[in-house]
């Protein structure tokens, strides 16, 4: 990553942005897994307000962004989308440090997200920032990979 993008929360004027970013950054598992991945079809009019959106900006135009959702006993990791222009730039690896901060900060000891089994660049970059895989659950959707890191207090 070239330079250091700009990061600022959501709000509920960000909602469409914020779709159209999810949609496009999703758009390339379509042809992978038969349907559009769950992301794409998210309420983000809500989300944006129920959830911590971060926003990461690359010369002032949105490039990619983390969703996450405080639990009881951790922070939960819904969503990092990057544009298909930023992707391999190593913007998800810094929205994951700074989800991996916000869970410092909040108190938790603890981070989870999940991903689909065939998304295998995903299974693989978390892997490789330290997460670990907890179980994978088979649906009619497919099959999902639920993974977690612990966070130094």
């Amino acid at each position: 990553m070239k330079e250091r993008p700009e990061l600022r929360q959501a709000a509920a004027s960000d909602a469409a942005a914020v779709r159209a970013l999810v949609r496009a950054a999703y758009a390339k598992w379509v042809p992978l897994i038969g349907r559009e991945p769950r992301p794409m079809a998210a309420d983000y009019e809500t989300a944006v307000v129920r959830h911590r959106v971060d926003l990461a900006y690359l010369d002032g135009t949105l490039a990619a962004l983390i969703e996450t959702i405080p639990q009881p006993d951790h922070l939960l990791v819904e969503n990092v989308a990057v544009a298909p222009a930023h992707q391999g730039q190593g913007l998800g690896r810094f929205l994951m440090a700074h989800a991996e901060r916000l869970a410092a900060a909040q108190g938790f000891g603890e981070i989870r997200l999940y991903t689909n089994q065939r998304f295998a660049e995903n299974v693989r970059l978390y892997c490789a920032l330290g997460y670990r895989i907890d179980r994978e659950e088979e649906s009619a959707l497919g099959v999902t990979v639920y993974m977690s890191k612990r966070i130094p207090a």
